[in-house]
């Protein structure tokens, strides 16, 4: 026969079995369908009309960060369901290291303008768009990249005739990688050996051209 003192103890075993996953999810900290309101949010912006990506490829990332001023703040990462996992885990651990990111917004909130939501410091992921100059569409466009703090990681490329695109345009004092200044990813940073972990890619490791900010993996 169990004693009440036995029940009692077998409660409190199952409860802190289960204390990290409640403990997790009220970090605030998970993957979830794209809702109504969010995809209403999305309309015309990351999500124009004739975007061949289905709502059901995407998810919503909720995570926890540290922001600049050591707050923790609530993101919001709009992803291909193929990374979303691979997202979560990797912010999860930056969080559980106070890895200083800015802001975590989908780009919905700057409507869908990259040099608006990279001038303000947005690591954003989703946006249905074609690769500058071209035809072509972006990692961003599938859900498949994240930029990265990117005013401080700025994308660069150098056109024949010598002159500079950088992207944002006020990352320019950030696009000299042999500074030494704060948020600049390197080989070395955790942010690039989490992605790198995981099977990503990084735009700073590109020859033709430099894109300091981004991570994408390819299928």
């Amino acid at each position: 026969m169990i004693s009440r003192s036995h029940i009692k103890y077998l409660f409190v075993a199952l409860w802190l079995l289960s204390a990290p996953l409640v403990h997790a999810q009220s970090f605030g900290f998970g993957v979830t369908a794209i809702s109504d309101s969010l995809f209403n949010r999305m309309q015309g912006k990351s999500y124009p009309a004739g975007c061949t990506v289905s709502r059901n490829e995407l998810r919503l990332v909720n995570v926890l960060h540290i922001d600049f001023e050591g707050n923790t703040r609530q993101g919001e990462i709009i992803c291909n369901k193929a990374i979303a996992d691979d997202l979560c885990e990797i912010f999860h651990e930056l969080y559980r290291q106070r890895y200083p990111i800015e802001r975590i917004r989908p780009i919905d909130d700057y409507n869908a303008d990259d040099e608006l939501s990279m001038q303000a410091n947005n690591t954003s992921c989703f946006c249905y768009r074609v690769v500058n100059g071209s035809n072509k569409l972006s990692a961003h466009a599938l859900g498949m990249a994240i930029d990265i703090n990117p005013l401080y990681n700025p994308y660069v490329k150098r056109r024949k005739d010598g002159t500079l695109i950088i992207q944002p345009k006020t990352g320019r004092p950030y696009t000299n990688r042999k500074r030494s200044f704060k948020y600049k990813i390197t080989h070395q940073d955790l942010v690039y050996r989490l992605f790198a972990q995981h099977g990503f890619t990084w735009g700073g490791d590109w020859r033709s051209l430099k894109d300091y900010q981004h991570f994408e993996k390819n299928l």
